[in-house]
């Protein structure tokens, strides 16, 4: 018993009876900082009362998928369809199918606030993307709980999150990148759940599994004595499925939602071979390849697919969708394989060809085009709105003011992460940190490929799909400061008061910058005070 235990502890960590009131602390915390995060979410949530930047795209395209189950063309002869859809005039769309180049799920969530509120309200607009830019506070700080098992640093995660200018502007827009980020952080902590529910089975079964394998006698078959040397199977691993469920919601925003999958289906079963290992298999490597690799697949990878297809509904059960009839117009030929395919799953197929070509060839000048390279130094941040009223317009004081909207983030988040990027990479790589590999997890799936597009078009907005793993890369630093558990007294008080320290500063930059988030009218010099440098405007 005392080896099993033993076992338990080093697969696990310490007992979760020794940390029940640290983790209420964490809670009570998190849920704080949670409601003062949505809160500033949903102030004047409907301001500017207009459609910014792509939203133009997306608000429209939500009410259409609402109305049609597929996007529409505008018609031809109206020369603003923002104002007429604005002021609630919904009958902008002609009977045509409108060429869009991402999945639905995103509009989808877009329309459930229209739903609610009215699609002419842009408070409705809005609404979702604020609703889990909320809930995304609270799912990484329960992350940060699972991943250190310490309330400060859980609730220092949830307060970083809630205090990034990036994330903030970006939960009170209706753009798609707020919900691939969702997706992807939600299917983040199915896995952390996986992983200690496989854990704790494996810690459970391994004493049984053990025994009967030396009561049995030694089998004469190779698989069979191979098997043995692998440890027990560890049955249905339904929050993994959970994962794949969000994933394909992931994918089914943007396909950037693919390397998410990738990357979590490699790292979760990296987390398995690192428990047969710690565990005693002989086999871990291979043992953990079939026993818990293959089963990963078949509940991440198909559950994920079905999700996606299942997201495309609007456009199967319809039939003036974008090439929605393109294989009746198209036949296989007879005896192909071609022909085991149904007609609307090659015409949606013929759909994602012609959307590939569109995102592999775009190439256009935008002022606010940004190369990855530079984004986690924040060197171009995207500008959603700008107005520049001068005095007695819109309530300006001074002789000329500012209205603005800047994905700025804060500095203490990304440029904390930048540095400590380096540092956490060698406490994986070297200290054989998982916690550390997995905050990187997060930013190799939602930064790195996109440095294989470097003649597309793109823009910095794209990379809120992987703050909060930039969060997790400055809390895993933070967790160094603090110090370890076994450390003396002193020495831990200390570290706590450094990490208070930062946590602080980063809300000041918040509330400093706050104004240029929120299109606040404020004059011209004291924007001037904000913008440092001219790539930032």
């Amino acid at each position: 018993m005392a080896v099993m235990e033993l076992l338990r502890a080093r697969l696990l960590g310490p007992e979760p009876r020794t940390l029940v009131r640290s983790n209420r602390i964490a809670w009570v915390g998190i849920l704080l900082v949670t409601v003062v995060g949505g809160a500033l979410r949903l102030w004047r949530l409907g301001h500017p009362g207009r459609l910014v930047f792509d939203e133009t795209y997306y608000v429209k395209q939500a009410w259409s998928l609402r109305l049609y189950g597929h996007e529409r063309e505008i018609k031809d002869a109206i020369e603003d369809p923002n104002a007429l859809f604005t002021n609630g005039t919904m009958d902008i769309w002609d009977d045509v199918p409108d060429l869009v180049v991402h999945p639905p799920v995103g509009k989808w969530m877009i329309a459930l606030g229209e739903m609610l509120l009215g699609p002419d309200s842009p408070t409705g607009w809005r609404l979702s993307s604020a609703v889990v830019g909320t809930l995304s506070i609270l799912v990484l700080g329960r992350i940060a709980w699972h991943l250190w098992q310490n309330a400060l640093l859980a609730i220092s995660a949830a307060a970083l999150l809630a205090m990034d200018g990036h994330h903030f502007v970006q939960s009170r827009i209706g753009l798609l990148d707020i919900f691939v980020m969702w997706w992807a952080l939600l299917a983040f902590l199915f896995l952390l759940l996986d992983r200690e529910q496989g854990r704790r089975r494996l810690a459970t079964r391994w004493g049984p599994w053990l025994e009967r394998v030396r009561a049995d006698p030694a089998p004469t078959s190779t698989v069979r004595r191979w098997v043995r040397r692998w440890g027990p199977g560890l049955g249905v691993r339904w929050w993994r499925i959970a994962a794949g469920v969000s994933l394909g919601l992931c994918i089914g925003t943007k396909w950037s939602g693919l390397y998410f999958l990738a990357v979590f289906g490699l790292m979760t079963v990296w987390w398995d071979l690192g428990a047969r290992r710690t565990a005693g298999a002989r086999g871990w490597f291979v043992g953990g390849a079939v026993r818990d690799g293959i089963p990963a697949f078949l509940a991440m990878v198909p559950v994920a697919l079905v999700t996606y297809v299942t997201t495309w509904t609007g456009w199967f059960v319809t039939d003036k969708g974008w090439k929605r009839n393109w294989a009746v117009d198209h036949p296989a030929g007879p005896g192909s394989l071609a022909a085991l395919v149904p007609d609307p799953l090659r015409s949606l197929w013929a759909y994602h060809v012609e959307m590939m070509t569109f995102h592999v060839g775009l190439q256009n000048e935008h002022a606010w085009k940004s190369n990855p390279w530079s984004w986690s130094v924040q060197w171009r941040p995207t500008l959603f709105y700008a107005e520049w009223p001068t005095r007695g317009e819109k309530g300006c004081e001074a002789a000329s003011c500012v209205e603005y909207i800047a994905s700025l983030g804060n500095l203490f988040v990304w440029w904390g992460a930048t540095l400590g990027l380096l540092v956490v990479a060698f406490l994986w790589l070297l200290r054989r940190d998982w916690r550390a590999g997995a905050a990187l997890s997060g930013v190799v799936a939602g930064w790195f490929p996109w440095f294989l597009y470097q003649t597309r078009t793109i823009y910095s907005f794209y990379a809120v799909a992987f703050v909060p793993w930039l969060v997790l890369v400055v809390v895993c630093c933070l967790g160094l400061v603090l110090g370890r558990a076994d450390a003396s007294p002193e020495r831990r008080r200390w570290g706590a008061v450094a990490v208070v320290v930062y946590v602080v500063l980063a809300t000041a930059w918040f509330v400093w910058y706050f104004p240029v988030h929120t299109a606040q009218v404020i004059p011209r010099s004291e924007w001037n005070l904000r913008l440092w440098f001219d790539f930032w405007t």
